[in-house]
């Protein structure tokens, strides 16, 4: 009876499977980097965050071949994870749903589950990169807009915070104030615009410069809009 059980029998692990694992993981941590400097839109260096993807998944692959060969290392592994902490933030969700495709594929392929992961992994990045070209048909795009103002005597009129709305309400499907920091004479305010498209933005960057001179404008758009 005990015999049927095998509970500390160990399974041999394949040299030659590892390595064609390993060999299709690099192909599919390119793919994910590739992916994510394509479509990714967080205002993160792209280009150094995809980095740690083939080191991620690659790990996973070696962690999930070697444990389960063999239960005594898994109930090893266990225990050396439950005192790891990751300390790094995320500050993007899009930034943990690619390092988490990432352990996905590690984990099918450490399970030899080759084909099943090569086939639903890109299908994957295929409904990701859908979804991201429709979100792109969208005209309306939303960004923070920062104006600063520096003025003296007249040039600094009355009624600033109205006058603002009334220039912005003009160009901007809606607009709600983030921020406001008004000293002697300066101002600085952050709105978080709605607008239909990059003739608005145009528009009204025009109209603010023309009507007030001296003031500074800034956006932060994460759309992808080019840069005014």
């Amino acid at each position: 009876m005990l015999q049927g059980l095998e509970i500390t029998s160990d399974a041999p692990l394949s040299i030659i499977t590892l390595l064609l694992n390993l060999g299709i993981g690099v192909l599919l941590s390119i793919l994910v980097r590739w992916h994510f400097i394509k479509f990714g839109s967080t205002l993160s260096n792209r280009e150094e965050f995809t980095q740690v993807f083939p080191f991620v998944l690659l790990t996973t692959v070696l962690i999930i071949s070697v444990v389960k060969s063999s239960l005594a290392l898994s109930l090893g592994l266990v225990g050396a994870l439950s005192i790891v902490r990751f300390r790094t933030p995320i500050k993007e969700p899009e930034e943990l749903a690619y390092l988490f495709i990432c352990i996905a594929m590690g984990l099918g392929l450490g399970a030899n589950q080759t084909l099943p992961t090569v086939v639903a992994g890109p299908a994957i990045l295929l409904v990701m990169a859908a979804f991201k070209r429709i979100g792109t048909t969208n005209k309306n795009k939303n960004f923070y807009l920062s104006l600063d103002w520096q003025g003296q005597g007249p040039e600094f009129p009355d009624k600033y915070l109205e006058r603002l709305n009334d220039t912005i309400s003009k160009h901007a499907k809606s607009s709600d104030l983030r921020r406001f920091d008004f000293r002697e004479e300066s101002l600085e305010v952050t709105y978080f615009l709605d607008i239909a498209d990059t003739e608005n933005l145009n528009a009204l960057v025009d109209e603010l410069t023309m009507t007030y001179p001296k003031i500074g404008v800034t956006f932060l758009d994460q759309n992808r809009l080019p840069s005014v």
